[in-house]
This record gives structure tokens, sequence and C-alpha cells, in this order.
């Protein structure tokens, strides 16, 4: 199921505002999130138009979680973070997802709160197509 309003399930301008698809895993999308203060964050976003973990078959759920391991797995091969943070949020936008988070211990943030979009960097779509790459490249 879709839903019309959600930039997860119709992609096009609606993601565009805020990530860039990189590729479909098992059961969900992988996404480039535009702004890079934490250089590799990505989302994974569930297939479908689920709100909630709960929504979820434990079949689903363990698919799930495995696309989430990979996208990790690729990101801490290819930027070498000194920690991945997850965040699921949806308070507005309900559809299920995860927010992919690397932390490095000389970066932003490090050892402080997280904040959701600092909107202070932002790349050329050259730098986010080298980035993609090397996502895709550890996949």
């Amino acid at each position: 199921m879709k839903d019309q309003n959600c930039g997860y399930c119709m992609r096009g301008e609606l993601l565009d505002a805020f990530g860039i698809y990189i590729c479909e895993l098992g059961v969900s999308t992988l996404i480039l999130f535009r702004e890079q203060s934490h250089p590799g964050r990505c989302i994974v976003a569930y297939k479908d138009h689920v709100g909630e973990l709960t929504d979820l078959s434990g079949e689903e759920r363990d698919a799930f979680f495995a696309d989430v391991a990979r996208a990790s797995q690729a990101i801490h091969a290819a930027f070498h973070p000194d920690k991945v943070n997850y965040g699921a949020y949806g308070d507005t936008g309900r559809h299920l997802h995860f927010h992919l988070v690397p932390k490095y211990k000389d970066g932003y943030e490090w050892g402080g709160v997280f904040e959701m979009n600092p909107g202070r960097v932002k790349l050329s779509e050259a730098e986010y197509a080298g980035m993609i790459e090397k996502i895709k490249a550890n996949l």
C-alpha cells in the first residue's frame, strides 16, 4: 500500500526534498540523506506505508532489520565511523523508517544530543554520487 503524500512511497520531488534514492534492499529502500553533517547518513524505509514495527509480522520485521543491518555494514565499510546510531521517528510522516547516523569521535555532535536536520552540510551532486557509489560497493 502507498500513500500519495509520502516521499518514501512516491519518491520524485517529495523524496528529493530530503533524500536521494540509492537502491532497493530486501524489503526496504535505501536513501542517502541530503543533509550530511554526519558523513554517510542514510535512511532505510520499509517498502509499504506502515507506521509502526508492530504493523509487521515477525517475518517482515526480521527482514526489515536484516536490511537495516546490511545498510549499516555498508556504511561502516564505506565511511569507517566510530559508531552508527539508529533513529526511528515518524511523528509527522508515518512511514516506518530508520535513520542510520554515522558518528565520528572527532566529528559533529560526538557525545552530544542528535539534531535531526541541522542544515549544516549540503553536497554537490557529484559528491552525493560518490557517496552513493561507496555505499553500493559495500552492500
